[in-house]
């Protein structure tokens, strides 16, 4: 058990104290926008904006530019979402829980391709030298830049891209020594299957009422 702690630690013996303070803040905030999406809550979004913001800070500091493209667009994504989430007529939201059609699908997978291919772009046009954790870091990119659109569009089926996004992540955080963040990708994991149950039972609850 010691062992554990003294990884997580030893990542921040010479990391500025302010840096320490930003990233537990996004450690907290990130948590919560979790929390608030599995709810189907829109406090998701104000929450997931401080996080992010946050989050692009510091991977632009540490220079890991794919991860710090994704957390951009989750700040201009999470100010659709909000949009989008809470958009009313005739007293009732828009945009309700739904599964993902044959065209989402189509539009999901493109977005993966294209992400993919503009990060790759990004660490090329910084003269950067790609090693194995950065073209994980495309990967994951195309994967979370997908589950947000489908997650700002309320698509059960964010949840199973959240979770395979950040079982990848959780390994590759530790790996550059981000112990707080993998941590937090950790209990996102956790949520994100737990919010993928609850938003299922309400899907399937609402198909029997209709």
């Amino acid at each position: 058990m010691s062992e554990i702690i003294d990884f997580f630690i030893a990542a921040y013996r010479e990391t500025p104290t302010h840096l320490i303070v930003l990233e537990f803040i996004a450690f907290l905030f990130g948590i919560m926008s979790v929390y608030y999406a599995k709810k189907a809550n829109i406090l998701v979004y104000p929450t997931g904006i401080i996080c992010t913001v946050i989050t692009v800070y510091i991977l632009y500091l540490n220079t890991y530019f794919g991860d710090m493209m994704m957390n951009f667009y989750y700040s201009v994504m999470s100010i659709y979402g909000w949009w989008n989430w809470s958009r009313k007529k005739d007293d009732r939201y828009v945009v309700p829980i739904s599964r993902t059609t044959k065209n989402e699908k189509i539009i999901g997978i493109g977005f993966f391709i294209i992400t993919m291919i503009v990060t790759y772009l990004v660490y090329k046009a910084y003269d950067y030298e790609l090693q194995i954790p950065n073209y994980i870091d495309i990967v994951t990119s195309g994967i979370f830049f997908t589950a947000m659109w489908y997650m700002a569009n309320k698509k059960l089926e964010n949840w199973t891209l959240w979770i395979i996004g950040d079982l990848i992540t959780i390994p590759l955080y530790a790996y550059r020594g981000l112990g707080m963040l993998s941590l937090q990708y950790i209990i996102f994991t956790i949520l994100a299957i737990q919010g993928y149950i609850e938003w299922k039972k309400s899907l399937n609850s609402r198909s029997q009422t209709a």
